[in-house]
């Protein structure tokens, strides 16, 4: 099995193993665009933690997706999802929940470095000022329609 970040950080019994994919595999298609060129090839791997960790959590919030940086081998949480307001809270809550929810699958002194909000959509949050520091307060970046290369470092 090859040595990524995101197989690196898993705990050898983790069953998201299975689930780990090479660079924007494990992304659905239309996410994938959010990538700008030079940002895609910069990751490692990847996996849907939203779908790998829905089981017995059908109801509660989770996060998208876990990237593998290729050269600083960090992971980076994105969450492609509509930017308005009324959402803030939303993406919030899945961070929190998403780092219980990965605690169990992380080796000790694992984590998510960054988590990223990708808006999925038209950006619709005013003031955008008032939104990005309640989200910075969340150790959230929200980085408008696309992941450039700069984002992920």
């Amino acid at each position: 099995m090859a040595h990524t970040p995101i197989r690196e950080a898993l705990r050898t019994d983790s069953p998201l193993h299975s689930s780990v994919r090479a660079g924007l595999g494990a992304l659905k298609t239309m996410h994938r665009g959010c990538f700008d060129i030079a940002a895609r090839a910069a990751i490692a791997d990847s996996i849907d933690i939203d779908e790998s960790l829905k089981k017995g959590r059908e109801q509660e919030n989770r996060w998208d997706y876990l990237l593998g940086h290729h050269l600083t081998k960090i992971l980076i949480a994105v969450e492609p999802h509509s930017a308005d307001n009324s959402q803030i809270r939303t993406v919030i809550n899945k961070r929190k929940a998403a780092i219980q929810q990965l605690g169990t699958h992380l080796r000790d002194g694992k984590k998510v470095s960054k988590w990223i909000w990708v808006a999925s959509g038209r950006v619709r949050l005013l003031p955008i000022e008032k939104a990005k520091f309640l989200l910075d307060q969340n150790g959230i970046e929200f980085i408008g329609g696309e992941i450039k290369i700069k984002h992920l470092r």
